[in-house]
């Protein structure tokens, strides 16, 4: 099976290029559910569908938007909570009713529990059409980290150190208080009819190349795409840089 890969020319070309994918799906389909990541990487994607959305407004009132993931035990309004990301970047900016974003909450009793409900709510309504996914240079996707099991479902994954470390600073959280991430697992991510998956920047080269190149393992989570039916992966320059083109 060949893969698509989309590689642009320049930051700004990429930017342009992942926020009409989005608009695209919420055109031809304005019942669409569609699954959002976080990060550097797709703020600047976001902003371009907020800027078009304002000079022309399209319908969006039956459109779910949710997060593929969530930081647990930090306060919602915390800027680096998903959920806060997520709404100031794109949900309030189209208008994106309450019931209409999906995410799990940052705070329970029952983490497990909010899992399950996660899970439930968006297999209610009918599955995912578009998932957007970045790549962690260690290969993780959301915050399945590598190592996780490709049958994995929504769960509690331990973070990697350092974001745990930053999160843990910035939100003055206790040593004895357990920061985790609420993800959708691989095989959740897998069920999405659509995936485009975001890499650019030179930081992202090496772990392009696994995850295109290498061999699909569990150690490289985003292998995994490979097998998907409909997997676009779009590229900068940068991150395409060390590809052989033997795929």
């Amino acid at each position: 099976m060949k893969l698509q890969i989309t590689i642009a020319t320049s930051e700004q070309e990429f930017d342009r290029i992942a926020a009409w994918r989005i608009i695209g799906e919420l055109l031809n389909n304005p019942k669409s559910v569609i699954g959002l990541s976080t990060g550097q990487t797709t703020q600047n994607m976001h902003a371009i569908v907020s800027d078009i959305y304002k000079l022309y407004p399209f319908d969006v009132s039956s459109v779910t938007l949710f997060g593929v993931d969530e930081v647990t035990n930090v306060s919602r309004e915390y800027d680096g909570a998903c959920y806060t990301m997520l709404r100031k970047q794109l949900i309030d900016t189209l208008g994106i009713r309450p019931e209409n974003f999906i995410m799990p909450p940052t705070l329970s009793d029952d983490f497990e529990k909010e899992c399950r409900l996660f899970q439930d709510e968006l297999e209610k309504i009918g599955g995912v059409d578009l998932q957007i996914l970045g790549v962690g240079t260690n290969g993780h996707l959301g915050f399945n980290q590598p190592g996780t099991p490709f049958e994995s479902e929504t769960w509690l994954s331990e973070m990697d150190e350092v974001l745990e470390a930053r999160i843990r600073k910035e939100t003055h959280t206790p040593s004895g208080k357990k920061l985790r991430g609420l993800t959708l697992g691989i095989k959740n991510i897998m069920h999405a009819r659509k995936i485009l998956l975001v890499a650019k920047g030179s930081s992202k080269a090496e772990i392009v190349k696994k995850m295109l190149e290498g061999t699909v393992t569990a150690n490289v989570p985003a292998s995994v795409l490979q097998l998907h039916l409909n997997c676009e992966f779009l590229l900068d320059s940068e991150a395409a840089s060390l590809l052989t083109g033997n795929i």
